[in-house]
């Protein structure tokens, strides 16, 4: 949280005469585990190899049968970690799939290659999942400064294997996005002028093509917000945050209508608020303690200061700047 000078999230909704209430439930974000084959600096999961949090497959069916029941969420967001090294991954996509909704796949791409996932990169196009792909840079030092060193050229041997088999081509419908993360404590620059630049250096160098660039603040928590109070930057950082705040951006925050569901089944409003582990505000503490997704929908959000890395400059959501 910031510093006690600052003003609270909570207070400056208020001042600008703002709420943040629930809309109908349209995404359905799952945390499949905190397994990762990587340990990035600005991960705000703390995700490693040496993670032992997985999702079941009890609490994958839960999840399904919630699913099937509210039609209004057209897309399951799967992230990690590493989702792909979650054992169950290919069995919960193919079900998502079944029911006609939308499969979005977190991908760190160096997981295209690890033992025994060689196939991913062919299943998620065979099941036409949208592959969301971080990619923090196009410059092999920045990007291995934040993800550590080999990582820059697995990711783009990832890129290319994707676009063989259609990914972020045109006229193939399978959407491939990159997500941007500033390499230290400030905001991402103009989204759109970011996408022209990474679209023509990867273009140029690599023939590499995608659909959309995400830029996407680093959130103040877990091992970022640990990165921040080594280097005495925590008040900074958020000082720059508080004095960023953009009342439109409020409008587009991603948990007005998202569920965030963690590898335990547990409930919560946002990916962030998850791994803090701030609970929703309703009585419900896991998908097994509730009827109904829709149930959830005229709950209050559960809100604390780091909020502000969603409403500073552009905005920040899931799917990137939000104005």
């Amino acid at each position: 949280m910031a510093s006690c000078s600052m003003r609270s999230f909570h207070d400056t909704i208020e001042e600008h005469g703002l709420t943040l209430d629930r809309r109908p439930l349209e995404i359905l974000q799952v945390n499949v585990g905190k397994l990762c084959n990587q340990a990035c600096h600005h991960c705000h999961v703390e995700a490693g190899p040496k993670r032992t949090e997985i999702m079941t497959l009890a609490t994958m069916e839960r999840l399904l049968v919630l699913l099937e029941e509210t039609p209004s969420i057209h897309t399951v967001d799967i992230t990690g970690g590493a989702p792909e090294l979650n054992p169950h991954f290919r069995t919960f996509v193919t079900r998502i799939r079944a029911l006609g909704r939308k499969v979005m796949d977190r991908c760190n791409l160096t997981v295209l290659f690890e033992p025994g996932r060689e196939g991913t990169a062919q299943f998620l196009a065979d099941n036409q999942v949208q592959v969301v792909a971080s990619l923090p840079c196009y410059s092999k030092k920045n990007v291995e400064n934040q993800r550590g060193r080999g990582v820059f050229d697995k990711s783009i041997l990832g890129l290319q294997k994707l676009n063989a088999l259609g990914y972020g081509r045109a006229d193939t419908g399978l959407e491939l996005s990159l997500v941007y993360n500033p390499l230290g404590a400030f905001l991402p620059p103009p989204q759109t002028k970011l996408e022209q630049d990474y679209r023509r250096e990867l273009k140029t160098l690599f023939d590499i093509d995608f659909n959309h660039l995400y830029t996407i603040t680093n959130m103040p928590i877990k091992r970022f917000g640990d990165f921040l109070k080594r280097n005495n930057q925590w008040d900074e950082y958020m000082t720059l945050l508080v004095n960023n705040f953009n009342p439109a951006a409020v409008d587009g925050v991603m948990c007005r209508n998202l569920i965030s569901i963690g590898w335990d089944g547990a409930i919560y409003d946002c990916d962030f608020n998850q791994m803090l582990e701030i609970p929703a505000s309703f009585k419900a503490a896991t998908i097994f303690d509730i009827p109904a997704l829709k149930s959830l929908t005229q709950q209050p959000i559960a809100l604390a200061d780091h909020c502000y890395g969603c409403t500073a400059g552009a905005g920040s959501s899931c799917g990137g700047a939000l104005v």
